[in-house]
């Protein structure tokens, strides 16, 4: 008896990359390459995901002073190098200083939490015969599923540089939601009305460093050659501790701007749009994978006004010691909780 086919996992960021650039879908989807160097900002958002997954999974009768000591804690082991490691350090301060601030600010909500970490495992279905999909399947996970006012929404957590009208703007173009939307409303048979954004900004404020003997008294001899006196009541400057930095960065938080959250409503045509996209996705992705031609696109490469990650690589001409040396063999989907092939080379 033939066993049934074992379909192959899509999700939101597989798609993404795909649309966005089918080398860097390749390169990461195909050949689970990933920088050896995560992305600070990335690695910061997912810390402040996993601290607020633990925030609104609390039990309701637990203390909260006993559950925001616990998510410190969580932090704090997470960060075990931060006392040499100056990435450790700021991405440290960065995380505590927002989860407290979270805290703070939001002490309470107007919504009933239903679902944390909510995952979906979906047929994809074609719109024009409603015929399953034979090669994929969308799987994905929600940060959360909130009843509010009788209505069910997705609880969607983001982390922004900042937080301004264009930010802002571009909330309601966000495909992402769409489609996990509608595929929690297969997986929980509900009706999702729409998707709360809960915003929350990454301080740019930096920790002052201090300087050290060298630096003060070259600084010192600059000041005394420019004194009518000779003298000069400059001192060292100190390096800020880490209970003063905490102490500014909770000032900055307190600011308007740190935190923002939108209720966008969907209206009845995404829904039929996004059926048909994740279709047509779907198809130039098998076309993609018959014919070996994973094409690059030029204007992805510096679409953050930074190199796309995977830049090395193309610019290198797939130089086998470039990939050796600066990425390494991943998980295809790390937010499902997949582990990475076993003694998988890199090139």
């Amino acid at each position: 008896m033939n066993q049934p086919k074992e379909l192959d996992t899509l999700t939101y960021s597989a798609l993404k990359a795909f649309r966005n650039c089918r080398r860097m879908y390749d390169l990461r989807y195909n050949r689970s390459l990933v920088p050896l160097e995560e992305d600070d900002s990335l690695a910061l958002g997912a810390m402040f995901h996993a601290c607020l997954e633990r925030w609104y999974k609390r039990a309701a009768d637990a203390p909260t002073g006993q559950i925001v000591a616990e998510i410190l804690d969580f932090i704090d082991g997470s960060y075990p190098d931060r006392f040499t490691d100056d990435r450790q350090r700021k991405n440290w301060h960065l995380a505590r200083a927002m989860f407290l601030a979270y805290t703070e600010k939001y002490p309470s909500e107007n919504f009933n939490v239903i679902a944390v970490e909510r995952e979906f495992h979906a047929t994809i279905v074609n719109p024009d015969t409603d015929c399953a999909s034979r090669t994929f399947v969308m799987r994905g996970k929600a940060d959360a599923v909130v009843e509010k006012d009788g209505q069910y929404f997705i609880l969607e957590h983001k982390t922004a540089s900042s937080i301004d009208g264009g930010y802002i703007e571009r909330l309601p173009m966000d495909f992402q939601v769409v489609l996990y939307s509608d595929y929690v409303s297969r997986a929980m048979n509900i009706k999702v009305a729409g998707v709360l954004y809960n915003v929350v900004a990454k301080a740019q404020i930096k920790q002052g460093k201090g300087e050290t003997e060298e630096e003060f008294q070259e600084r010192r001899a600059a000041l005394l050659a420019k004194s009518k006196t000779g003298k000069t009541t400059a001192s060292r400057k100190m390096a800020e501790s880490d209970e003063d930095f905490q102490g500014r960065l909770a000032a900055k938080y307190r600011e308007d701007g740190m935190f923002h959250r939108e209720l966008l409503y969907f209206y009845a045509d995404q829904f039929s749009t996004l059926h048909s996209e994740v279709w047509e996705l779907c198809q130039q992705l098998l076309l993609a994978r018959r014919t070996g031609r994973w094409y690059q696109n030029p204007d992805f490469c510096f679409h953050f006004n930074r190199p796309c990650a995977y830049f090395p690589i193309c610019r290198s001409g797939d130089n086998p010691n470039v990939i050796e040396n600066l990425f390494r063999v991943a998980p295809r989907h790390p937010e499902l909780g997949e582990t990475a092939p076993a003694d998988a080379p890199v090139f």
